[in-house]
């Protein structure tokens, strides 16, 4: 690490600690268990994008974003806002396929999701094909967020639904994830979503959070919810 870096890094520490607060950090803590509290320093999310939105105008930026693994969660969400600055697709993408290795925890993951990306979708699809291939619990988790977040409207295709139930894994927020698609599936696409359900073509514990999840759904309807109920496995 050169110098430069080294001081950049105390640079943005330092900007980060003077927004901290330390019950915020306490509560969010509780909320990311495989976390270590000592790496939360306790920044509220709006003070981080507003920090975000002057930091990306410093050419210093590039060298905080070479600067991997951080120490910080708050250090890896500041990264994740400034890849969603990025006017550019090919940029935003090539910062961001560095960047995802190093995400550690569900909260970074669902919150880096770069503006350029609804422009693009036709060009974002390979990018997701491949983040879902891969062996990194956050990867695929980003994958299935961006197939969720872009392709249940216009976008939809059924064969979209199979990409996502075809993804087997051990992991628990890769699994809280494709319950959380599918779960807003049934609300965007009814009638394909729920063969999916009908047909059991998820795991277990998969299937039966993607119907707790919709029935707790506020915009699915009642009568689609009872009949979801009746498809809970025992």
């Amino acid at each position: 690490m050169t110098g430069k870096t080294e001081e950049v890094r105390r640079y943005v520490e330092n900007r980060l600690f003077e927004m901290q607060d330390k019950d915020y950090g306490d509560f969010h803590s509780r909320l990311m268990p495989n976390i270590e509290r000592e790496r939360i320093i306790g920044v509220r999310t709006p003070q981080l994008r507003r920090f975000a939105k002057e930091f990306v105008k410093n050419p210093e930026k590039e060298m905080f974003m070479e600067d991997l693994p951080h120490k910080y969660y708050e250090e890896n969400n500041l990264h994740g806002f400034l890849i969603e600055a990025m006017g550019d697709f090919d940029n935003a993408v090539k910062y961001l396929e560095r960047f995802l290795p190093y995400i550690d925890n569900w909260a970074t993951c669902d919150m880096t999701s770069p503006k350029v990306f609804k422009k693009h979708t036709d060009k974002l699809l390979p990018c997701i094909n491949k983040w879902i291939r891969s062996d990194k619990t956050y990867t695929i988790r980003y994958g299935i967020g961006m197939l969720m977040k872009h392709y249940l409207d216009g976008e939809f295709k059924t064969e979209y639904l199979s990409r996502v139930a075809g993804i087997k894994s051990e992991e628990y927020y890769v699994n809280m994830m494709i319950a959380w698609y599918f779960a807003t599936a049934l609300d965007k696409q009814y009638d394909s979503a729920v063969e999916c359900i009908e047909q059991k073509r998820l795991s277990l514990w998969v299937h039966n959070k993607t119907i707790q999840k919709a029935v707790e759904s506020r915009r699915i309807p009642k009568d689609k919810k009872d009949y979801l109920k009746t498809l809970k496995i025992k």
